[in-house]
């Protein structure tokens, strides 16, 4: 009975020292998902991979004292996102919201079906948010350097112009080459 006793403890700390040394790691980049050059998320519970060639995060001056951020990443699906951060001051959190009429940051869903027989006959279905002067979402941008911009969002967003459905957004990060205009 002491012999087995011995070896319960021995494959208890073994055991123990395996779930200890397969813990999770403590990145620099939190719970960005994305790899380099992409932008992942969710859509309403259906993941979603951009193409590091079709995606990026554009800085431009649109005054000496304004600068506005745009976000850009499509796939081969058709599928596509757009964010535009108003008054974009480098890392932190900025609202999808549509209670400041002055400075509203705006993000879009779209899905393009293409007729490859009649290309006159695809059609685009874009969802917005902001929709209403509610909060309906963010983005938040963790880390910005000379050439790379990373982050996360969620937001709902709203087909205004089609069959008024929602979609949610959830789970989204990047990690986008920067270009400054």
């Amino acid at each position: 009975m002491k012999h087995f006793k011995k070896q319960a403890l021995s494959v208890v700390i073994i055991l123990s020292m395996v779930f200890v040394s397969c813990s999770s790691s403590d990145d620099s980049d939190g719970d960005i998902k994305a790899a380099s050059g992409i932008l992942v998320a969710n859509v309403d519970g259906t993941s979603y991979k951009s193409f590091e060639i079709s995606s990026s995060a554009t800085i431009s001056n649109v005054s000496s004292t304004a600068k506005s951020l745009m976000i850009i990443a499509t796939n081969s699906d058709g599928k596509a996102f757009s964010m535009t951060v108003f008054g974009y001051e480098g890392a932190g959190t900025y609202d999808f919201t549509g209670a400041n009429l002055a400075i509203t940051n705006v993000a879009s869903y779209s899905e393009t079906d293409v007729n490859i027989n009649n290309p006159t006959a695809s059609t685009t279905e874009i969802w917005q948010a902001p929709y209403d002067d509610t909060k309906v979402g963010s983005i938040t941008i963790t880390e910005e350097t000379d050439t790379k911009i990373k982050g996360t969002f969620s937001f709902t967003c709203k087909n205004v112009n089609g069959n008024n459905s929602i979609k949610n957004i959830t789970e989204g990060s990047f990690d986008l080459n920067k270009q400054v205009l």
